[in-house]
């Protein structure tokens, strides 16, 4: 794939792209030093007798966080007055997480050459919208609901997870969207009452009216239902020929029957995904179906949460298991392991890996260890919702396996805070499936590419997406998959006239090599040693080798990755875009 196109259509924006991607990364010659006794004055010298830069004294741990030549690290580690030196590891923000669709539809590389949904207004048809939630904030916002409601509210939850996908910001806290807080949004209300109920072909067409009255050029519509209605057929073709992109889920149904109004040929119908590329079981399959997206346990913006944790001052997004007991609870912090037995945890916050044995049988063996709190978190990428079959009677949480694990690597002992109580109207966060958590991607990725063209037809934009469709099932368009999965980086290319059409099909785009590979030993837990990988830029799938050898396969890239290791050695990392020799430099650990 060509890069050309975008490069000089968007000349200007790669320019302040430039500066951010190549921001410092952590120093890897960074470690810190630990000195015998009223040493600490001889070390310092050497230490800068070596050319080290000294950069922070922790007079109480008898330590020094210094800078060295490698090539000065092994005498330093040889003098009597030295006890040890371990690397410094570099500790990031845990507060926001990049749903892993995100970068299935290519989102942030397309970002990265500018194109990102500035100027572009999408109107969502939902139950609302929480627009006081904080990743929101400072978002574009307008909308109408009938007399009696409001359209910033949300009593059901399902347009705020809606809209999250297409436009929560990057502000460090809970997701982003495909667009993060750069399109503008108009919310009209159709749904209300807990369960959001529903609505009728009429309310549809006068909403989807004022979205066109409004100035939006997309419209995302994750709603749909049996029956074809010509008043509604004919709203959608006439937006259509006045330049609107109208999106909708393709149904939940599981079947081929066709749902409204996805089926109309005037709207793109978007199939359910997940993160294998795999089609939803519960994704309806018909010769309407035009693309997909991710729609499997999508992470996004929600206006109430079952349940919260903090550790240290980070918060951390949980749902709490069903059937837990509605309470909080404080305690440190401890790794349970599995949890198959009960242990010694006494007053402790108990970190457990999903597996081997059910959710209630976990939480019973933390209760009976004199735990406090169970915090299940997931044995594969990305968080999960459970239930225990029963009732607990200490609060029993779920979280995912990212954050599970960088907190059994580095935040064990510390205080954790743990609440099932129940929130409403607040900043919540939640993983919901299904084709209507698939058509705002679609919604967010149209905003992106058009925004590179803003003077190009729904048309055109609607063609690019289709002609770059990353196939998958049946080679050619198909039932299930339409077009294949939406790719928002080659559909901006596509129609700024860098290609489109000729997609060579699955496999790795060129999109340059991970970079700036760093590998920290962070220390054992029942024997095995934590190797945190950090890096930068790649392919939206990598490969992750140690020593040579592939350790992973065609993963999601998240930038960071977390091994295990038993004994004692040195290990050698590289990471790869998946399938390919283009990988970073290498990184070495001892352990």
């Amino acid at each position: 794939m060509k890069h050309k196109a975008i490069v000089l259509a968007l000349g200007a924006a790669i320019v302040m792209v430039t500066g951010a991607a190549m921001a410092a990364q952590p120093d890897a010659n960074r470690v810190i030093v630990k000195f015998k006794a009223g040493k600490a004055a001889s070390v310092e010298a050497a230490v800068r007798g070596a050319g080290g830069n000294i950069h922070r004294r922790l007079d109480k741990q008898r330590a020094i966080a210094v800078t060295l030549p490698p090539q000065a690290l092994q005498g330093l580690r040889n003098r009597a007055d030295v006890e040890y030196i371990e690397p410094d590891a570099p500790r990031y923000p845990s507060g926001q997480v990049t749903p892993y669709g995100i970068n299935s539809v290519q989102a942030p590389e397309t970002w990265a050459v500018g194109a990102d949904g500035t100027g572009i207004k999408v109107c969502v048809i939902d139950s609302g919208i929480n627009a006081n939630h904080e990743d929101f904030a400072g978002v574009s916002m307008s909308g109408y609901a009938s007399a009696g409601q409001n359209w910033n509210t949300d009593s059901c939850g399902h347009g705020t997870h809606v809209a999250g996908s297409i436009a929560a910001v990057n502000n460090n806290s809970g997701v982003v969207g495909v667009s993060p807080g750069k399109v503008s949004l108009h919310i009209v209300k159709v749904f209300d009452g807990a369960s959001c109920g529903w609505s009728y072909a009429s309310t549809l067409v006068d909403a989807a009216n004022r979205c066109e009255a409004a100035g939006a050029k997309v419209i995302n519509m994750s709603l749909g239902g049996g029956g074809a209605s010509t008043t509604e057929r004919n709203a959608f073709d006439s937006l259509n020929s006045q330049g609107v992109l109208s999106i909708a889920a393709a149904g939940n149904d599981g079947n081929s029957t066709l749902s409204y109004p996805a089926s109309y040929d005037s709207v793109v119908s978007v199939a359910a995904i997940d993160s294998n590329n795999a089609v939803a079981s519960f994704s309806q399959y018909n010769n309407q179906v035009e693309i997909a997206a991710p729609g499997v346990g999508v992470l996004s913006t929600y206006p109430s949460r079952d349940a919260a944790m903090s550790v240290g001052g980070a918060s951390f997004i949980v749902s709490a298991l069903e059937g837990s007991v509605q309470s909080t609870a404080s305690g440190a912090m401890a790794s349970g392991g599995r949890c198959t037995s009960a242990g010694s945890w006494a007053g402790k916050v108990v970190l457990c890996e999903r597996g081997d044995i059910s959710f209630a049988d976990k939480v019973a063996n933390v209760t009976a260890g004199g735990g406090v709190a169970a915090v299940v978190y997931n044995n594969v990428p990305g968080g999960f919702s459970g239930t225990l079959g029963g009732a607990s009677s200490i609060p029993g949480i779920s979280m995912s396996q990212e954050d599970g694990q960088a907190l059994v690597a580095g935040s064990l002992g510390q205080s954790a805070n743990v609440s099932t109580i129940a929130e409403t109207n607040t900043s919540g966060y939640a993983y919901l499936d299904g084709t209507s958590m698939a058509s705002p991607h679609v919604a967010g990725a149209a905003a992106i590419i058009w925004s590179a063209d803003p003077s190009a037809t729904n048309q055109q934009v609607r063609d690019a997406m289709n002609a770059t469709a990353l196939d998958l099932g049946t080679a050619g368009r198909d039932n299930y998959y339409g077009n294949g999965l939406v790719q928002t980086f080659d559909a901006t290319e596509a129609l700024l006239g860098g290609g489109g059409g000729t997609d060579p099909g699955p496999g790795p785009d060129p999109v340059g090599a991970p970079a700036g590979l760093t590998a920290y030993n962070y220390g054992k837990s029942k024997g095995t040693t934590q190797v945190g990988l950090a890096w930068s830029g790649g392919a939206v799938t990598v490969d992750v080798l140690r020593d040579g050898s592939k350790i992973a396969s065609a993963i999601s890239n998240a930038g960071s990755y977390t091994d295990g290791l038993k004994g004692r050695g040195t290990a050698t990392y590289r990471v790869c875009n998946a399938g390919t020799s283009e990988c970073s430099a290498t990184a070495s650990v001892n352990y």
